[in-house]
């Protein structure tokens, strides 16, 4: 942890990285000369010698400040002692496909296969695989008791793709999935990011991809699809606005016109209130 974070004090990087016994997983931010100069004395770490780093257009400005955290999990879902390694990577997970393998599984098992979406249903608002079962998740806590609500106790026989932001949080998902008795579990590698370099707009993925930065979100290309809705107007928009009650700051999908709007400018569970605020 310390070591990462001087290097990224030193290269004048921003950004989040989570640092657990799994593994090490982050977004970080700068000019291109820096975030080239991290990736090289990343990997001159002999355990990270092969770590997969993805690519797109932002800079430093994008980031508020720089975290870097040890935590017992790289992804929080609740089960720490459930996931194990090896020089590998993670025990028991689904099996992994390019984006090019997922399209001849869809071309083989036609309806059949289902898309699971391993982000929160928030991000799904704006961008998901066509036809994708969203987990009713807030958090990625509330993950392992959607799984066990019996929800989805249909899809253990059926081929199941999960899908995600790079392909992290999947990579913890499938074997909680599989131990719940999910059969046959694929994950998608290099998650959304990937596919989204590879097919843009003219594959299976619908909308904008939600980003944890300033940017909020980003497309692959100007055929991009409008999937979101501003909550009080229906005006399509992909922008999230944090609620205007400093007690909730829900991010909610908000026109312009109704986030400049006072009484307007709350999430659909506060706007109700908004004259008591």
């Amino acid at each position: 942890m310390l070591w990462q974070k001087t290097l990224c004090e030193m290269l004048g990087l921003k950004g989040r990285i989570i640092i657990s016994k799994h593994g090490i997983n982050g977004t970080v931010g700068g000019s291109l000369t820096a975030c080239k100069m991290y990736t090289r004395r990343t990997r001159e770490f002999a355990p990270f010698k092969n770590m997969e780093f993805k690519w797109s257009q932002g800079s430093a400005d994008d980031f508020p400040r720089l975290s870097v955290k040890a935590r017992d999990e790289i992804v929080a879902f609740g089960a720490p002692d459930e996931i194990k390694v090896d020089e590998q990577g993670i025990i028991g997970g689904g099996v992994h496909l390019k984006p090019e393998e997922l399209h001849k599984l869809v071309e083989e098992r036609g309806d059949e296969l289902v898309f699971f979406d391993g982000r929160n249903a928030m991000e799904a608002e704006i961008g998901k695989f066509k036809d994708a079962i969203v987990p009713d998740v807030t958090t990625t806590h509330d993950f392992i008791a959607e799984l066990e609500s019996g929800k989805y106790d249909h899809l253990k026989d059926k081929p199941v793709v999960t899908y995600c932001t790079g392909g992290i949080r999947c990579e913890v998902l499938t074997p909680l999935m599989k131990n719940r008795g999910f059969q046959e579990v694929y994950q998608l590698d290099g998650g959304i990011v990937r596919y989204g370099e590879r097919f843009g707009d003219s594959g299976l993925w619908e909308g904008s991809l939600y980003v944890f930065d300033r940017r909020m979100h980003m497309e692959f290309s100007d055929e991009a699809k409008q999937l979101g809705q501003c909550v009080h107007c229906e005006t399509p928009t992909n922008d999230f606005v944090n609620c205007h009650n400093e007690a909730c700051r829900k991010q909610t999908l908000m026109c312009a016109s109704c986030a400049a709007d006072e009484k307007k400018a709350y999430c659909e569970r506060c706007v109700g209130t908004a004259a008591n605020q």
